[in-house]
């Protein structure tokens, strides 16, 4: 119960409902806030105890200065939390461990269980092993579910053990789709009482339901299970940035351009740590799955949310993906009586403005590695050129490409080197650098979105009625993110024209964009390893970093699904689709990208008459049910799970063994070794790949030696229930570059424990330093753990024996987690790095000062001495809460102490 300090309790009536609310006008300011602000006040007037949550702390939203740096802590309850099945399954592991350190300390084991409702969508599982076949949607399927057998099993049983748990089935959709198309209340009832949807998830891009008006974004599944056990998130109140949107998109414009733009823009303006709340005219012209776009890229812009507020589109939405009438009425109502509902006329207070015409917008796609490195599609080519330089290699001796030039436009530039390929059939093609050999419709980003989907599908109808193909060297995928899109794919008759140019359903699910791309055909595979080759991969995702996508390709774009389509037919990144001709018709005329772009009207017209409420009503009847397969899966039962020691996808982790009922004092870090000297923008996937386990690295050896096969390596992703796997992956990315292993690229250090310090892998060199008892320290340039929100990044990162890391900056989540999992964040002074300071890795390190934190604060510096050099760096535990976690060892024994003292 709410202690009710402001006198906010009250009703709202619609229809023959009456709702308990807590009215936000109680509040002296309110109504000035923006609107993300607003469903954080009334989150702390409906859970304020006097206690973590105050009515000072309500005073101080309330009173927000919009120009002041971030300072007061408050505690956000989130009204739910979601899951996919790579991080899902290690929160459940997690809690099952809990529930037998509960009961080993003397306490209740089925405690441990969720306070708010949480959903898990099993959807990074299914890898396309299986393409362009009218078959490979139920091949990929049965692979899946061989694959994870044992986690599927698992997470059955999770969902009998735990109250408030649900498990959506795999093969059904991707998690954020499922979540704004039926999951995702908008206002939530609970107990009689309305309230703001609000959710965190364990995927960064749970901020795709901010499209919906709901307040969400992604954290560590460390700070999720907490969320799940009752927990408040910590936070600081942040700066709100407002973005004005005005105009219209123009013709040929597709909302993977405005995001890419967005993108760029939000990343050059900097918003990590802050809210995006998008305002304005133009906010009215952009359509729901627009708006979902663009919320789902928030954490390429590097904000912590992306938000559009609650007007007639959101309510028009909600009705088209089947909720009830009464529910639309609640939005509505609610949202008016707090001031919630979209004004396009309003200039609402914010700390800072950014401005976008949209129809400034210019088709793009952005790449080769960052989602914010935005290209314009008409210069794509060139950029490309100058680009792949990056990637070939050079004759050093000689001072020049080893490609020789010849008369071609492409070769003039030295970056051609044409290899023949010969198919199992018998047909022989050349490849050659920038060869375009995945094309993929994957991702939760734009498969939400029908204008693209259904564009994509109308262009490769056009296409193949000009007599076009893709080439044959382009492994093409279809995963849309849920069964919706393939209904009005059929209704509107265009599955035919997708598949005759190879893009068959192979799942339901983020697939290529997650590294499940599966492997490329052994003849093209082959080719690109023995030539050394920069080929491609072009797919409608949101992530396309350096090693994820597949351990063939260099060389990643993200685009939007017409582009996907379009590129397959060109076959290569060298070439303008802007401007040369994708192929022939069977005339012989040259066909070009204009002559088959879908128009808005046909898009809008197919839209129409080949969506409607029944496919969502349909396909959502029954979501938690699942096929034959998973009802037929043997579900273990009990309050405790029954661990296998055999099992090589799911074991009981160490993190709470020894654990005593009060924790032990903070100490400094003397000693310490240097495991990892890393560049800028080192994201969680090199930190901790999802991606294929590559043989002979210290993961593919501890598989092997527990008797499983190379084809049932599965990835990193789907191991994440077994930290045995995991820690042996961390720092294991085939693309991450060591600085103090100068000349190596994957998962290798130099191990000082021995003479000479020689080359190591990194698992390796770690036991050898927690065996001689050294500590670890790693050392980062701008931008660490930026990307995904994995909670192995830093739980790897932990369990390895490392106690500190000192990098230049950080992204929000994997700090976080960092201090989650006991690990200081500390960073180097303003303007100094590991370079300017002179530090080469092989120093040791002492870390002094950290024992201010026993007594109740947090130092705002530590002391570093690592050989001759000595400086101050900055602690980032950010929160009394975070301090909290981090004196405990981590979050999860935090929460664990707290629900024993009960």
């Amino acid at each position: 119960m709410s202690a009710n300090s402001f006198d906010a309790r009250s009703s709202l009536q619609v229809g023959d409902e009456s709702y308990e609310i807590f009215k936000l006008s109680a509040v002296e300011g309110s109504e000035r806030l923006p609107y993300s602000l607003k469903i954080l006040l009334e989150n702390l007037l409906r859970t304020e105890d006097g206690a973590n949550i105050t009515a000072d702390h309500i005073r101080a939203l309330g009173g927000w200065d919009q120009s002041a740096e971030p300072s007061q802590e408050i505690q956000f309850t989130p009204a739910r939390v979601i899951m996919q099945d790579f991080t899902g399954v290690p929160c459940v592991v997690d809690l099952a461990t809990m529930r037998e350190a509960v009961k080993e300390l003397g306490g209740d084991p089925s405690r441990i269980n969720p306070l708010a409702p949480a959903e898990l969508v099993i959807d990074h599982s299914v890898i396309a092993d299986k393409f362009g076949t009218p078959e490979a949607f139920t091949q990929n399927v049965e692979i899946e579910y061989g694959r994870n057998k044992e986690r599927y099993q698992f997470l059955r049983w999770g969902q009998t053990a735990f109250d408030e748990f649900k498990v959506v089935p795999p093969g059904t959709g991707i998690v954020h789709q499922v979540n704004i198309e039926h999951l995702a209340r908008t206002v939530m009832v609970r107990n009689g009482q309305a309230y703001p949807d609000t959710c965190v998830g364990t995927d960064s891009h749970t901020t795709m339901v901010n499209g919906l008006g709901v307040l969400g974004w992604g954290v560590g599944g460390i700070e999720a299970e907490a969320a799940m056990l009752g927990q408040p998130v910590s936070m600081l109140i942040p700066r709100v940035v407002g973005f004005k949107l005005n105009g219209q998109l123009p013709a040929g414009a597709t909302a993977t351009d405005l995001v890419l733009t967005i993108t760029e823009m939000l990343r050059k303006h900097g918003v990590v740590g802050k809210f995006v709340e998008f305002y304005g005219e133009g906010v009215t012209s952009v359509p729901l799955a627009n708006r979902a776009t663009i919320g789902n890229m928030s954490p390429e812009f590097g904000s912590t949310c992306a938000i559009f507020p609650i007007d007639d589109e959101t309510v028009s939405y909600l009705r088209l993906t089947g909720r009830s009438e009464q529910q639309l009425a609640l939005v509505e109502a609610y949202a008016k009586e707090q001031g919630l509902w979209h004004d396009p006329a309003a200039e609402p207070v914010y700390s800072e403005y950014i401005e976008l015409d949209l129809a400034t917008v210019v088709p793009s796609i952005a790449g080769p590695k960052r989602p914010q490195d935005r290209v314009v599609l008409a210069e794509a080519a060139e950029r490309f050129r100058t680009a792949v330089r990056d990637y070939i290699r050079t004759d050093d001796e000689a001072g020049k490409e080893s490609f020789p030039a010849s008369d071609s436009p492409a070769t003039a530039d030295g970056i051609s080197k044409p290899t023949q390929v010969t198919a199992p059939d018998g047909t022989v093609y050349e490849i050659d650098n920038g060869a375009v050999v995945i094309a993929s419709i994957t991702s939760c980003t734009n498969t939400s979105n029908p204008s693209v989907m259904l564009g994509a599908a109308i262009l490769a109808k056009k296409a193949v009625e000009k007599g076009l193909r893709a080439k044959p060297w382009v492994k093409t995928t279809l995963a849309p993110g849920s069964k919706v899109v393939m209904d009005y794919y059929e209704k509107a008759g265009l599955l035919p024209y997708m598949e005759k140019l190879g893009f068959n359903l192979v799942g339901y699910g983020c697939v290529t964009c997650i590294g499940n791309s599966g492997p490329l055909p052994e003849e093209v595979s082959a080719a690109v390893n023995e030539h050394d080759l920069a080929v491609v991969s072009v797919l409608s995702g949101n992530r396309n970093f350096e090693g994820r996508i597949n351990p063939d390709v260099k060389m990643n774009y993200l685009a939007s699904p017409p582009l996907v389509v379009a590129y397959a037919i060109a076959g290569n990144m060298n070439v303008d689709v802007t401007r040369d001709a994708l192929g022939t018709d069977a005339d012989g005329n040259p066909v070009y990208l204009a002559d088959i772009w879908p128009t808005e009207k046909e898009i809008a017209d197919t839209i129409a008459s080949s969506i409607d409420q029944d496919m969502f009503a349909k396909d959502y009847a029954d979501v938690f049910a699942g096929d034959q397969r998973w009802q037929s899966l043997p579900v273990p039962t009990g309050d405790t799970f029954e661990w296998d020691a055999e099992s090589t996808y799911v074991r009981k982790p160490p993190y709470f063994e020894g654990m005593a009922q009060e924790p032990s004092p903070v100490t400094d870090i003397t000693g310490a070794r240097v495991l990892a000297k890393l560049g800028d923008s080192v994201t969680t996937d090199h930190i901790s790949p999802a991606g294929n386990i590559k043989p002979g690295t210290p993961a593919a050896q501890y598989l092997t030696e527990h008797g499983v096969e190379k084809r049932d390596f599965n990835s990193y992703g789907s191991r994440r229930g077994n930290h045995e796997v995991m820690i042996r992956g961390t720092f294991a990315n085939i693309r991450l570059r060591n600085q103090i292993a100068p000349g190596t690229e994957g998962g290798y250090t130099r191990d000082f424990t021995q003479d000479g310090g020689p080359v190591s892998f990194i698992y390796d060199a770690a036991q050898n330093y927690q065996a001689a008892g050294v500590p670890l320290v790693i050392l980062a340039g701008k931008e660490y753990g930026s990307g995904s929100s994995r909670d192995w990044a830093a739980k790897g990162t932990a369990l390895l024996g490392v106690k500190a890391v000192i990098a230049e900056s950080y992204e929000r989540i994997h700090r976080s987690n960092l201090i989650g999992m006991g690990v200081l964040p500390l960073q180097f002074p303003a303007g100094a790095s590991a370079l300017s300071l002179g530090l080469t890795g092989e120093e040791t390190f002492e870390i002094t000062g950290v024992t201010a934190l026993n007594d109740g604060g947090i130092p705002e510096t530590v002391h570093v001495k690592a050989g001759d050099v000595e400086f101050d760096a900055k602690v980032r535990i950010d929160t009394p809460g975070e301090a909290d976690y981090y004196r405990n060892g981590g979050i999860l024994q935090y929460v664990l102490r707290s629900l024993i003292r009960k």
